[in-house]
């Protein structure tokens, strides 16, 4: 009974949160350098869902357009769907990655202000990143930290606001480029 209170507990979190997120990224609430990742650990699997801003990825949130815009989208893909070197937990929790589903949402119509010379307000597309991950781990109760490849890999990114949900409970983070590990003792 008890397990059974402590996932519905999480699922309602975890949709309160995400639902928390859409709602932030639909009011326009994008920042720079600044993601969010959602981790959930349930019996052997960890789940990940990252959200980041486009410019922390490739450089810029457009539409690609010259070959190396699209070469360098295409390069960012395929560094995000290897999420154990960006999201390492513990090495004795013994992880392996089982998928992972990137995506690109665009917002449209954001007015940012410009130089009055320039000619007044300009409308600016935002865009996205969001990745799925899933982890099967061995040892689950061994992840007592995790390491973040992900700073080293997007020179752009600079912190993630992480929400954990375990057995235990939901617990916030926050982990930055200059400080890319997260000790997660106690949250298993």
């Amino acid at each position: 009974m008890v397990r059974k209170f402590l996932v519905l507990s999480g699922l309602v979190g975890w949709i309160a949160f995400s639902a928390s997120a859409e709602e932030h990224r639909h009011l326009g609430a994008h920042v720079h350098g600044h993601g969010r990742l959602n981790i959930a650990i349930e019996d052997k699997t960890v789940s990940l869902e990252l959200d980041v801003p486009g410019a922390d990825i490739v450089g810029f949130e457009h539409e690609p357009k010259t070959p190396e815009e699209k070469a360098a989208l295409e390069e960012a893909k395929a560094k995000l769907a290897r999420g154990l070197s960006l999201f390492t937990p513990s090495a004795e929790a013994h992880c392996t990655q089982k998928s992972a589903t990137i995506g690109l949402e665009a917002e449209h119509g954001d007015e940012h202000e410009h130089d009055q010379e320039a000619g007044g307000p300009e409308q600016h597309a935002h865009a996205d990143f969001n990745a799925e991950y899933a982890f099967e781990c061995a040892s689950p109760s061994q992840i007592k930290s995790m390491t973040f490849g992900y700073f080293a890999v997007f020179p752009n990114a600079q912190e993630l606001d992480i929400s954990v949900i375990s057995p235990k409970g939901q617990t916030s983070y926050e982990v930055t480029r200059q400080k890319p590990a997260l000790d997660l003792t106690g949250i298993m």
